[in-house]
C-alpha cells in the first residue's frame, strides 16, 4: 500500500546523503544537475527563492499539510538532523503564510538547511536576516491554524515533482530540482563531467572562439537554408 499523500503517519528514518555529497551537489546547482538528470526533476518555476545568491542542497524531510494549517510542521522539527531540507506541499492549493521566523529558528536549531514548499511563507525579510533559505509558492502573511492531521516523511508531490523522503533536493536562485536518492551518484557523476565540458568551453569563449565554431553549427545552419549576404542589395528578392 502507497503511503504518497497519507495522512496521520510519522516516519523516523529515512536514507541520508554525506555533507561531502550535498555540498558537491549545491556546488553544481539547480541547472546543471537537471541537464545531467537527463533534464527532470524541476519543480515548477512559481517556487521562488526569497533570497538571492544562495545555493542548498539537503535530504529531504517531507510534510504534508492541510490547507491552512501548519501543525504539521512542529512534528517535522523533531524528525530533523543537520543537512536536511524541509519539503512541504499541501492536499490542496494553498498560499497562506504556513511559515515564518520562528519555525525556522527551530529548525536552525536542528541544522535544517533550507524549506522549500508549495506554500505562502511570511516574514521573508526577517528569515532573510537570519539567513534561512525559503523557496516558496509566495509571500503572503495569511496567518494559519493547528486543527488537522498531515504527515512527516511520506512521499509527497511539491509543485509537480514527487519527493520520496531522503531524496536530494538542491535549490538556488534558477529554481529546485529533486534527485531521487539511488541516482544521486550517477547524476552527480554526469554533472562533474558537463561543469568541466562547459568550463572548456569557457575558456574557448573567453578567446573569442565563436560557438558557432565550438558546436559546430554551422553545416546544419546551412543545411537549414540559412544563407549570408554582403548586403541587404544582394538577397534575391
Amino acid at each position: 500500500m502507497t503511503l504518497l499523500n497519507r495522512k496521520g503517519i510519522v516516519i523516523r528514518t529515512l536514507p541520508r546523503h554525506e555533507e561531502s555529497t550535498l555540498r558537491q551537489l549545491a556546488t553544481a546547482g539547480v541547472a546543471t544537475l537537471h541537464e545531467a538528470f537527463d533534464r527532470q526533476g524541476l519543480m515548477a518555476p512559481y517556487i521562488r527563492p526569497v533570497q538571492q545568491g544562495i545555493s542548498r542542497a539537503g535530504n529531504a524531510v517531507t510534510v504534508l499539510v492541510t490547507p491552512g494549517d501548519n501543525w504539521m510542521f512542529h512534528v517535522a522539527v523533531e524528525q530533523c538532523r543537520p543537512g536536511d531540507i524541509l519539503v512541504v506541499a499541501p492536499t490542496s492549493p494553498c498560499g497562506d503564510g504556513f511559515f515564518g521566523d520562528l519555525l525556522a529558528t527551530s529548525l536552525q536549531s536542528r541544522g535544517v538547511v533550507g524549506l522549500v514548499g508549495d506554500i505562502g511563507i511570511r516574514d521573508s525579510h526577517t528569515l532573510r536576516e537570519m539567513g534561512f533559505a525559503v523557496w516558496s509558492r509566495q509571500v503572503y502573511a495569511q496567518g494559519t491554524v493547528k486543527e488537522t492531521l498531515g504527515s512527516v516523511n511520506v512521499p509527497v508531490i511539491c509543485a509537480g515533482q514527487l519527493v520520496t523522503p531522503g531524496d536530494a533536493v538542491v535549490a538556488d536562485d534558477d529554481g529546485v530540482v529533486v534527485i531521487p536518492h539511488a541516482q544521486v551518484r550517477a547524476v552527480q557523476a554526469k554533472a562533474e563531467a558537463r561543469m568541466a565540458n562547459e568550463e572548456a568551453k569557457r575558456l574557448r569563449m573567453q578567446s573569442g572562439e565563436l560557438g558557432l565554431d565550438i558546436y559546430a553549427m554551422r553545416p546544419r545552419l546551412a543545411e537549414k537554408g540559412l544563407r549570408y549576404y554582403d548586403s541587404a542589395d544582394d538577397v534575391e528578392i
